[in-house]
């Protein structure tokens, strides 16, 4: 597998913890030079961590829900004048229970961070990878991007745009040199279900992967430039395997029994 040199660099969004960190450490541990992103408290914390590598490790506190956050990871990008070798967007967050009681705020916020953020920063890097000829791109989906996903249906809807996005940008840049690798993690021991309201759900009680293993998975993949891989477990490729045999009506149905809040039920 190729691995960094000392003039390798890689920017990982949604990198304080979860996936997003442990991917940011697969970098570090193969020499890359990392930008890590994210708005929360505990990215200081992770570089700490990502240090001990001995590569460098910048720091971006920026809220890419908005256009400004986005437009300050840009920038930080750029101050450091040199080319972008990897970049991983992978920051996004869900919203559980049924739609039509979530906020539209935050659903509002969901969409700009899983869905406007990863354009906007395809659009400004992806250029220059293509312009050099050289660069990996891996796009965080998820196996709930191969379905409906009731009760957090605006996350699975867009995870399905990143799914799309990704295998539609791969097949545009495929003669340039540049790759195009989507990750397709399916439940994983993260901050996801907390975040997401969705503890209490049959999935966030379940067995989850460890995102250290899904981010081994996603960054071999990236670094073999493939097309995609469906990480963790053996039933997370069995899910994908299903869902593109059987109708949406009864992948939704096969869904919601994973994410349907106890009050739905009781």
């Amino acid at each position: 597998m190729p691995t960094g040199s000392a003039a390798s660099y890689a920017v990982v969004t949604g990198a304080s913890s979860g996936i997003g960190l442990e991917l940011a450490r697969q970098f570090a541990e193969h020499g890359f030079d990392v930008l890590i992103c994210a708005e929360d408290e505990a990215l200081p914390a992770a570089a700490a961590e990502l240090r001990s590598s001995g590569t460098s490790i910048t720091v971006i506190r920026a809220d890419l829900t908005t256009y400004q956050g986005v437009e300050q990871l840009i920038a930080a990008i750029a101050r450091a004048n040199r080319p972008v070798d990897a970049v991983v967007l992978n920051a996004g967050f869900g919203n559980g229970g049924r739609f039509v009681d979530i906020e539209l705020a935050d659903e509002m916020r969901l969409l700009q961070l899983n869905v406007v953020s990863t354009v906007h920063l395809a659009k400004r890097l992806l250029p220059a990878m293509v312009g050099r000829g050289a660069g990996r791109l891996l796009f965080t989906a998820s196996v709930a991007s191969t379905m409906p996903g009731p009760f957090y249906a605006t996350y699975a809807a867009s995870k399905s745009f990143v799914l799309s996005f990704a295998e539609a940008l791969r097949y545009e840049v495929k003669d340039s040199g540049v790759t195009v690798t989507a990750l397709m993690p399916g439940p994983t021991d993260t901050n996801f279900f907390d975040r997401a309201d969705m503890e209490a759900t049959p999935a966030g009680e379940g067995k989850k992967d460890d995102p250290a293993e899904v981010a081994a998975d996603g960054f071999a993949a990236l670094m073999a430039g493939k097309d995609h891989v469906v990480a963790g477990a053996l039933k997370n490729k069995v899910q994908v395997a299903a869902a593109a045999l059987l109708p949406d009506s009864a992948t939704a149905a096969i869904h919601a029994r994973l994410t349907e809040p106890p009050e739905v039920t009781a």
